[in-house]
């Protein structure tokens, strides 16, 4: 993040935070009711949950103090945009400029959350010319926050494991560091490895939802390298934060996702210290990008 002043980023941090816990709470809302389903252009469905999700964390992020932002992009009368699944049509020729901006899924795993198996997420990152520089993802079921943003370290935050720790209203430094006491910190690199420091024990990490040819032949490839592969799955970008505190070691995707439903993921495996890289180019998604597509990619935690 291009600003030196450790409280500009804890505060856009924060920000982050408060608005994907708010939103979290609108979207368990819906949850717990008997909810419509739509479906969206490309045939998925699309939730009132999507939507009060997508309108707190636009306001709140479009809302930020004018103090903050001009501290921090060093400009007068200046904002930073947000780029949403739930308001992804501003033209490329608008967004190209951008040096930062929000990219928000307001409800990632919307199958999941049809299913009501639990395994969906708000997901919040900040991209600064190309890169997500700052991830925040929500998990409303677990009431858990895993959250990272360059020169701060990835961390995870439990509130159901600490019932008397409540997310402060307002920024301060001080609430802030509460928050960094009240989580523990991430590390995308305690595999297990032989005692000659070759890995012969991984964790392979794949969708609830999604499992193609490609990933299974790339998990066989896998098997023939490694003496013990094991396998879990999760939902929505669960598999990021799985990734990002050592759970798992390797998650491959080789089916089509959208810049906002991987950018906060990427934001906390990096500052964890593992990598998602563009399977053909072997380098980090891009974002911003005139057609949203990802491509293939693999998530890595360190050292793999």
């Amino acid at each position: 993040m291009r600003t030196k002043d450790r409280k500009v980023t804890t505060a856009l941090v924060f920000a982050a935070l408060t608005a994907s816990k708010k939103a979290g709470a609108a979207v368990l809302d819906v949850y717990n009711s008997e909810f419509a389903v739509e479906l969206k252009e490309d045939r998925s469905p699309l939730t009132l949950a999507d939507k009060r999700s997508h309108e707190i964390i636009s306001e709140r992020m479009e809302s930020l103090g004018p103090d903050l932002i001009n501290r921090f992009l060093e400009a007068k009368d200046r904002s930073i945009p947000v780029l949403s699944e739930e308001g992804k049509g501003i033209p490329f020729e608008e967004r190209k400029d951008w040096e930062y901006f929000w990219l928000v899924d307001p409800l990632d795993g919307t199958k999941e959350f049809v299913k009501r198996n639990g395994e969906f997420t708000v997901n919040i990152a900040l991209i600064h010319i190309n890169r997500p520089v700052l991830g925040v993802i929500y998990i409303p079921v677990k009431d858990t926050l895993y959250f990272g943003a360059e020169g701060l370290g990835s961390y995870k935050l439990e509130f159901n494991k600490q019932p008397d720790f409540v997310l402060p209203e307002e920024y301060s430094p001080v609430n802030f560091n509460n928050i960094i006491s009240a989580s523990q910190k991430l590390n995308a690199g305690k595999a297990l490895r032989s005692s000659s420091g070759n890995m012969q024990h991984i964790t392979i990490i794949g969708s609830r939802s999604h499992m193609s040819k490609d990933t299974e032949d790339y998990i066989n490839g896998l098997k023939k390298k490694y003496s013990k592969v094991d396998f879990i799955s999760a939902g929505s970008s669960l598999k990021f934060c799985l990734i990002a505190e050592g759970r798992a070691d390797i998650y491959p995707r080789f089916g089509p996702t959208m810049e906002w439903d991987t950018a906060a993921g990427q934001g906390i495996v990096e500052q964890a210290g593992g990598k998602v890289l563009n399977l053909s180019l072997k380098e980090p998604l891009r974002y911003n990008k005139e057609n949203l597509l990802n491509p293939f990619f693999v998530v890595r935690g360190a050292g793999i």
